[in-house]
């Protein structure tokens, strides 16, 4: 297996650094506008929903549980995977990476004699770039899910994990309905309702006439190889239900033990994610029955460095995500700069540790530091993910310059010498001549003020408070 994710494929790396990106997302103030509204909205309705759940904190700890249990286990759990999605009459594959797997996937629909795909919305095919690998092989993929929709007809990338097009607001997608969707209203208006009418209008002869659907999948029961997706639209059950093949991606983390442990993750998921009691659109597949559903069913494992995260013992906390969304939602930094300042289809928290991993950290150095180390990931994520553990983790592992390790040796033999601390606390002082904010510092340590404070040295240190009593 590969350690981490090939380059060149997919879409885990940026093409900068985020602090570079993120400084051109601050400056759209229609962006930040859009981001403000969205979380804003969806954190308090899902706070509304958790807050009538007595025993939240007991389903967390079960979610983590059980997540944990799945990754000391997993070749067991996937294996066992294997064996009962054979037994039920669906092919599984395994994909080292995301070449193999965009293989996969091209020569099952060749081999279908398809030339056009459906697909429900998917992280997994996002991450592998499955979209662009099927146009390079003469296929068309349509995203079925509305949000996906408006960022394959904007020619855009996805900017949230639950809300793609989180970043656009509905006259901005109206503008895009316009200007891209074939045989439109051109009286079509910015409502809401009006917007969903016209995506349904569009997609519904696709829904009727595709042979191939494409999906993802939110858990996979090693126990009887059933197969789950949740969603809000019901595009997913088209897509899961009218066509010939069904070839579901999935990340190999995404497999649980039992189909008891649903009951957990059923409870968690709506609630942390869209505010819901549960999902409207709950379906499950187990192989082929005949004469009902697909005749051809495909389950395509993907590793892509995930092997590498489950190697580390504190990185492999990750690998429980269950792609809710919430750490995203309550995050003050992606607030303020929106997915793609990530460079990454997983942004936010849980990709500012996740995307590093699976890349090599010093493919997306920068990501760990995107963050205030606040800690209101952790309280959001319904399975417990110590995200400010991992980003101090993975920044102790990300390559530093050789300037900030000569100034950590020389802060390390300064506190180990007692005369030496005393007369740098004395000199401390001088910092007051820099100004308030620290604005007056040379370079380098203006680096270090360009986006913090200099606090003010006490009037008198401890060792002086400590002479005088």
């Amino acid at each position: 297996m590969p350690a981490t994710a090939p380059p060149g494929v997919g879409h885990l790396r940026g093409d900068e650094p985020f602090p570079a990106a993120a400084r051109r997302a601050l400056g759209d103030a229609q962006l930040r506008r859009n981001l403000r509204h969205a979380t804003t909205t969806i954190r308090g309705k899902s706070g509304a929903v958790i807050g009538e759940v007595p025993d939240w904190q007991e389903l967390r700890a079960a979610g983590a549980a059980i997540k944990a249990d799945a990754m000391a286990r997993l070749p067991e759990l996937l294996e066992q995977l294997e064996t009962a999605v054979a037994a039920a009459g669906g092919t599984v594959h395994w994909a080292a990476d995301a070449v193999e797997a965009n293989g996969i996937v091209t020569g099952l629909v060749r081999a279908a004699g398809a030339d056009r795909v459906m697909k429900v919305k998917s992280m997994a095919t996002q991450e592998i770039g499955l979209n662009e690998a099927l146009e390079a092989a003469g296929i068309e993929p349509v995203e079925t899910d509305l949000a996906e929709l408006i960022v394959q007809l904007g020619r855009d990338k996805p900017s949230h994990i639950l809300v793609p097009a989180i970043h656009r607001n509905r006259a901005e997608i109206r503008e895009i309905f316009l200007r891209e969707m074939p045989g439109v209203d051109p009286g079509l208006t910015d409502e809401p309702a009006a917007l969903a009418a016209a995506a349904r209008r569009h997609l519904r002869q696709t829904f009727l006439s595709t042979r191939v659907a494409v999906s993802g999948a939110n858990f996979a029961v090693a126990e009887t190889g059933t197969l789950a997706v949740v969603e809000s639209e019901g595009n997913g059950r088209m897509c899961l239900t009218l066509p010939e093949t069904l070839i579901t991606v999935m990340g190999v983390e995404k497999v649980i033990p039992t189909w008891r442990d649903l009951e957990v993750f059923l409870q968690l998921l709506p609630r942390a994610s869209t505010g819901e009691r549960m999902n409207p659109y709950t379906s499950m597949w187990t192989g082929v029955t005949p004469g009902d559903g697909p005749q051809q069913v495909h389950l395509v494992l993907l590793d892509n460095g995930r092997s590498a995260v489950l190697a580390d013992e504190v990185g492999r906390q990750a690998l429980h995500c269950i792609r809710c969304s919430a750490c995203l939602n309550v995050c003050p930094v992606y607030e303020r700069t929106g997915g793609h300042a990530y460079g990454s289809v997983y942004p936010g928290p849980i990709g500012a540790v996740l995307s590093p991993q699976l890349t090599g950290v010093a493919d997306n150095a920068s990501l760990p530091y995107a963050s205030s180390l606040c800690g209101a990931c952790y309280d959001a994520c319904p399975v417990m993910i110590n995200i400010p553990e991992l980003l101090v983790h993975l920044r102790a592992q990300a390559p530093h310059p050789k300037s900030e390790a000569v100034a950590m040796a020389a802060a390390a033999y300064t506190m180990d010498h007692p005369a030496l601390y005393a007369a740098a606390q004395r000199a401390a002082k001088l910092s007051r001549l820099a100004g308030p904010r620290g604005r007056g510092l040379p370079p380098p340590l203006s680096g270090w003020t360009a986006s913090r404070d200099l606090p003010n040295p006490p009037p008198q240190t401890f060792r002086q408070w400590w002479a005088e009593r």
